[in-house]
């Protein structure tokens, strides 16, 4: 910083910003229509996430395809869209060092059967189909997904 006589100052005191990785789950509607919210929140926020974004909404079937719109070609497309579609879920942002991989495992494989114990989906899902909870794959993917759930003014 410059003052009077221009004699420079340093600035000491120097902010230190921490590194951080953001992820986007659903909370599906089996999980919902099962009362699940609470626990797997619990869970999230247990292993070190922070919610950054969170609300209650119900995807239309338009909505539904659009989201997955890259699995279009896939024989589950269909299931997919409308299990998606028939309830409310829980969209969120989560804020983490190394998020996406972190939150992976966390959630556990999309088998419920093959999950890890400890995991989101060896705990809630009840199939490979109705497995509980959607998280991102990528970081990129992680932006996307955001963005389609939650406008700028809506991501903290």
């Amino acid at each position: 910083m410059w003052i009077r006589n221009l004699i420079f100052v340093p600035n000491l005191k120097k902010t230190k910003k921490m590194a951080t990785n953001r992820t986007f789950t659903m909370l599906k509607p089996d999980a919902v229509a099962n009362g699940h919210i609470g626990n797997i929140l619990a869970m999230i926020t247990n292993a070190g996430f922070k919610i950054v974004s969170l609300q209650l909404t119900q995807m239309t079937v338009a909505d539904a395809r659009a989201f997955y719109a890259v699995h279009a070609a896939r024989p589950f497309y269909g299931e997919l869209v409308e299990f998606m579609s028939r309830g409310p879920i829980v969209a969120a942002i989560l804020e983490k060092e190394n998020a996406v991989e972190d939150f992976r495992t966390l959630i556990g494989a999309t088998n419920p059967a093959e999950a890890a114990e400890g995991t989101i989906r060896k705990a809630y899902a009840t199939s490979i189909g109705e497995n509980a909870v959607h998280g991102s794959d990528s970081d990129e993917n992680a932006a996307i997904e955001s963005a389609f759930h939650f406008s700028g003014r809506q991501q903290f």
